[in-house]
């Protein structure tokens, strides 16, 4: 029982590094995290080839050869994983709520290039040295009081979670607009 979950996990695994080997899927799910909403693919293919290329607006050709793709290749495949609801009458595409289980490979390095769980233990460690260094009068750090040391690593604690969850406000809020 235990082999078949963790195969059938793998497995799962396995999907959502296909689908995120893929620039443009990878484009795709991103752009459709940050709109909250259905978007056309003429929209959404206009957005990736904006990025592929650089230019805005992105040469007529490219495009068209992003919507081709996306409409005959990459959508269909997000969306018999499960991940995108893609209506090819209408050629509109949403983010269904099991596309959050893919956020988790997408998101894990902040800005600046490390993983988060770095940062944050990287932040800790240093916040503690800061006050017992403070405690301890090492130079430097003697004129300062420990508890400014504490408060200023807090409220970086506090910044810095605030930034993730903002980034990751796209889970719940559809999850408020789903359940409604």
């Amino acid at each position: 029982m235990f082999t078949q979950r963790l195969r059938r996990d793998r497995t799962d695994t396995k999907k959502i590094h296909d689908v995120l080997r893929n620039d443009r899927r990878r484009l795709a799910l991103e752009y459709l995290k940050q709109r909250l909403r259905p978007v056309e693919v003429r929209e959404l293919s206009d957005h990736i080839a904006e990025r592929e290329v650089g230019e805005s607006p992105p040469p007529r050709d490219c495009r068209q050869s992003v919507y081709n793709t996306l409409s005959q290749t990459h959508l269909p495949k997000l969306e018999e994983l499960g991940f995108v609801d893609f209506d090819r009458d209408e050629k509109i595409v949403s983010l269904c709520e099991t596309a959050r289980e893919i956020d988790v490979y997408m998101n894990v390095v902040t800005p600046l290039g490390i993983t988060w769980d770095s940062y944050y233990r990287s932040l800790g460690v240093l916040g503690l040295i800061s006050v017992v260094a403070a405690d301890t009068n090492v130079a430097f750090f003697a004129g300062v009081e420990s508890l400014l040391f504490a408060t200023v690593f807090l409220f970086a604690f506090v910044i810095s979670i605030s930034y993730q969850l903002w980034s990751l406000r796209w889970f719940y809020l559809q999850k408020v607009v789903l359940d409604d």
